[in-house]
């Protein structure tokens, strides 16, 4: 594993922020929860309330600088492929019907790419995701958080012949397979991403990466833990008389 930390409330508007690395790669995760929920759900009567994901890698991310989306007109394939993970990973393990009629916006934004944004993101995210639902719990605004446990990621793969954990980008890019591993903090399977890039993998390959995956989860989700302990939901008294 490469190291991995968190920073909490980097950014002072939203409900909930930390910035987060995994050794080189830095993204911000934000979390807001807003009044209203998305129109199909109140033509198909659906209760409760939503959670839905935004990621963009920022220009000056990578040794390129990468164009903004808007400036095509359009968001790329990757960056719809990763966003919708996000989404699906925490709400795995969010109760949508204990926010009401809400929806809690995931932002992730990469400040420096060095592999493994997406399990990166993740990870930051559902850190950001409980310092929101703390922060309106202390505001009376809930009465618990619906977050039933934690979600974390990793990535493992094959380089060189051997499986290892967590990639940075020139690991990445010479893998023979690539693994993303989306689990629980107790280590129960969320989604699993596996692929031969130009190369097959063994049975034995692929218990070995989810060996060192679920090794990787369970050493990322006790530093979540670590932070989210020591968060106080009441620090900044101005942004709780703004929750709504």
């Amino acid at each position: 594993m490469r190291q991995v930390s968190f920073h909490p409330d980097v950014a002072g508007h939203a409900h909930g922020s930390v910035l987060v690395n995994f050794g080189n790669t830095q993204v911000i995760c934000c979390a807001m929860l807003e009044k209203g929920v998305p129109n199909w759900m109140k033509y198909q009567g659906v209760s409760g309330g939503w959670l839905t994901a935004e990621y963009s890698m920022l220009p000056y991310s990578t040794l390129e600088r990468k164009g903004r989306d808007v400036n095509r007109g359009k968001i790329d394939g990757r960056s719809s492929e990763i966003q919708r993970l996000i989404g699906r990973s925490l709400r795995a393990v969010v109760d949508l019907e204990k926010i009401g009629q809400r929806t809690l916006w995931i932002d992730c934004d990469v400040l420096r790419a060095d592999g493994g944004t997406r399990t990166a993101s993740i990870t930051g995210a559902c850190v950001a995701a409980e310092m929101a639902f703390q922060r309106f719990v202390a505001a009376r605004k809930l009465d618990i958080s619906p977050m039933s446990r934690l979600a974390t990621a990793v990535s493992t793969g094959v380089w060189k012949g051997d499986c290892v954990l967590d990639l940075n980008y020139h690991e990445d890019k010479g893998a023979e397979v690539d693994f993303n591993l989306v689990m629980t903090e107790d280590l129960e399977m969320i989604e699993l991403q596996g692929t031969g890039e130009g190369a097959t993998f063994s049975d034995a390959e692929m218990l070995e990466m989810l060996r060192l995956g679920k090794k990787g989860a369970g050493e990322i989700a006790l530093k979540q833990r670590q932070v989210l302990d020591t968060f106080d939901p009441k620090s900044d008294l101005e942004l709780l008389t703004r929750l709504q």
